[in-house]
């Protein structure tokens, strides 16, 4: 991807009118691929569990996401000539050490979330990421942002929602107690932490942009120190993890493998995104994931479709058309 052009934000060069056959291809099919495997994940995670529970464990599989991250960044140095690890100032270095605390920071949020409110809230819920990520992409790296730019995006949310509220009738009405029925909650400290994990997770996005795009370095020497700290940060929840019963590798199976790979090569394709594209085009990419992730979940899973399906896939490419045109 040495090849794509640095981007004008907020409009991805894969959009541009300029662009060149070459240029749009090679967008076009990054951003597919990232949309594939971000709407994978759920499904896959489902085929890997056994009697209902995830079979391996959740903190190994984050570490060896980054392990293969981090050897990917190393390789692809050496393949591009360099015989040694190339080393900068610390001052240039320790940037890269914020987008690991804070995404370490909102996938324990994840977790600590579950016990003050329910999963469908939060699904809900979570779609304020997007507002926070444009607030931020606007406040921090100055780009002004057109009125129906904002209504765009105030459509990719609504789409969100909608997707997420549809979900609610996946299981069928035969699955739901009569007595109790399902229940919605939420607790005003269940909201502020949700609150917490939108503004967490559109910073992490914002400040890693800003890193990569004010550094002349090349991506994959920003990539080795991001994920440097990322293995480090990971390594210590890992090993807080070994005096369980579970092993570090047991579980695994070759869904599992699928599942890392997938996930370290996103991670790298997130960089490129966000190196020489936006973080808005990543919300994009996270909406539309939602779509293949339903459409996996009908063809793999068995899960019913709601009536309600057409109208977010509508919605984000209204969105599209709106932000982009």
């Amino acid at each position: 991807m040495s090849n794509l052009l640095c981007l004008s934000p907020p409009f991805p060069t894969w959009l541009s009118p300029d662009s060149s056959s070459s240029q749009l291809h090679s967008w076009g099919f990054l951003l597919g691929l990232m949309v594939f495997i971000y709407g994978s994940h759920a499904p896959l995670i489902t085929l890997t569990k056994v009697d209902g529970q995830v079979p391996f464990n959740a903190s190994s599989c984050v570490l060896m996401i980054e392990l293969a991250k981090l050897l990917i960044s190393l390789l692809s140095l050496v393949f591009t000539g360099s015989t040694s690890i190339p080393w900068s100032p610390p001052r240039l270095i320790a940037p890269y050490a914020i987008p690991a605390v804070l995404y370490t920071l909102n996938n324990n949020l994840v977790v600590i979330m579950q016990a003050y409110m329910d999963p469908s809230s939060f699904q809900i819920l979570s779609n304020l990421k997007i507002a926070s990520t444009a607030l931020l992409y606007s406040a921090c790296l100055g780009k002004r942002l057109r009125s129906k730019q904002w209504f765009a995006l105030g459509l990719l949310m609504a789409a969100g929602g909608f997707h997420s509220y549809s979900s609610l009738d996946l299981q069928g009405p035969e699955t739901i107690d009569v007595d109790e029925g399902p229940r919605l909650h939420i607790t005003a400290w269940g909201l502020f932490l949700v609150l917490v994990y939108a503004g967490v997770s559109g910073l992490a996005a914002v400040y890693t942009e800003r890193v990569l795009k004010s550094q002349r370095l090349p991506l994959s020497v920003q990539n080795l120190y991001l994920y440097m700290f990322g293995v480090a940060i990971n390594g210590v929840s890992s090993l807080s993890s070994i005096g369980s019963d579970q092993g570090f590798l047991e579980g695994y199976s070759g869904v599992v493998w699928a599942i890392i790979a997938g996930q370290a090569a996103n991670g790298l394709l997130m960089s490129v995104v966000l190196k020489h594209g936006s973080g808005i085009t990543r919300l994009f990419v996270i909406s539309c994931s939602m779509l293949v992730n339903a459409l996996l979940s009908w063809a793999i899973l068995g899960l019913q479709l709601t009536a309600l399906f057409p109208l977010p896939c509508t919605l984000i490419g209204l969105a599209a058309y709106l932000y982009y045109g």
